[in-house]
């Protein structure tokens, strides 16, 4: 079965940080750029960070952009999102998703698979 397991969700302070994980299993992600995307309560789902295939290309969403860092590891099969600096703001489920591309990109239609979801609040 393919899937993507997110990790590295939870509750943290304004100014604090969080690091997710986003894990393959039943497949490699050597070919597939991977997003991230988050969804806040009465919002719709937006586009945060992307990586392709390669790892040369990233790209941020502007209200993370500094903040946040996206990367991968193809020997362990898994993504990574560094954020820093987290603000209320950014509270969120946040889900990772692959596509089968050589580049990247913050727009969803083309994930072919996406991870479940991981909760992350941003409060004091």
């Amino acid at each position: 079965q393919l899937q993507l397991v997110e990790s590295g969700g939870g509750l943290v302070q304004p100014g604090g940080s969080l690091r997710f994980s986003c894990a393959a299993s039943g497949f490699t992600l050597d070919y597939y750029a991977i997003g991230w995307f988050r969804q806040a309560p009465g919002k719709e789902r937006e586009g945060v960070s992307c990586i392709s295939s390669s790892g040369l290309i990233t790209k941020y969403a502007d209200s993370v952009k500094g903040r946040f860092t996206i990367s991968r590891d193809n020997a362990k099969n898994t993504v990574y999102l560094q954020m820093n600096s987290l603000k209320p703001e950014d509270t969120a489920i946040y889900y990772c998703a692959a596509e089968s591309v050589l580049w990247c990109t913050l727009k969803e239609g083309g994930y072919d698979y996406w991870g479940q979801g991981t909760q992350v609040t941003v409060s004091s």
